[in-house]
């Protein structure tokens, strides 16, 4: 059993590899490699797909590395592993971003991303929101709706079926914490950030079989 971290140069992954690691250990999880070589991926049991920064940023990263993207397409929607997105890696996972230019996304979950707006808001969002869960879901086990994680975004994802947000915070009106559907889930927020209820989450992930 092992669990892929996919680096593809967008952000530190030293505090994601590490959570996973402690966590794997804790459920023998098996292992946790960072890896941006295609073939690495295609044997992995799970994929985590990080991110820091912009859509469109990220989404040349990711294509850039050539076989990268179609090396997580086969693993996951062809071989159906569970997949992890997180952050930018969630919304990713989108039909699009609207961030600085229009951008497309993976669109494995039907949605847009573009940007929080409010009057008062402070953009970027980010500190600690409160988790109002709103589908069951195995990730979520032991997890309970008023339990916090720590984000930081500008941009939040708006999908299209609302069965597959299954998570949300409240940030002048409802954002997007948790979606999901299958064997693909994303959180918006760092669970490597996000103490106690993060290493909840990522437990539950790397144990999750769907």
């Amino acid at each position: 059993m092992n669990t892929v971290i996919v680096d593809y140069e967008s952000g530190n992954l030293h505090s994601a590899e590490k959570a996973f690691q402690r966590m794997a250990q804790e459920t023998g999880g098996g292992e946790v490699v960072v890896t941006s070589d295609p073939d690495v991926v295609r044997k992995a049991d799970r994929v985590v797909l990080p991110g820091d920064g912009a859509f469109p940023a990220c989404s040349k990263a990711l294509f850039d590395h050539s076989g990268l993207f179609e090396a997580i397409e086969q693993v996951v929607t062809k071989e159906a592993k569970p997949f992890l997105g997180i952050c930018i890696g969630m919304q990713m996972m989108a039909s699009r971003g609207l961030e600085y230019t229009e951008t497309p996304g993976f669109d494995w979950i039907g949605g847009t991303v573009d940007a929080i707006k409010g009057e008062g808001l402070k953009v970027p969002h980010m500190g600690w929101n409160d988790l109002v869960i709103e589908q069951a879901h195995p990730i979520f086990d032991g997890i309970k709706s008023g339990d916090h994680a720590y984000f930081v975004h500008s941009y939040q994802f708006q999908v299209a079926d609302p069965t597959q947000r299954l998570a949300h915070v409240e940030y002048g009106a409802p954002v997007t914490a948790v979606v999901g559907r299958d064997n693909i889930v994303g959180m918006q927020f760092h669970p490597e950030k996000s103490q106690a209820t993060g290493l909840r989450l990522i437990a539950n992930f790397l144990q999750w079989a769907p």
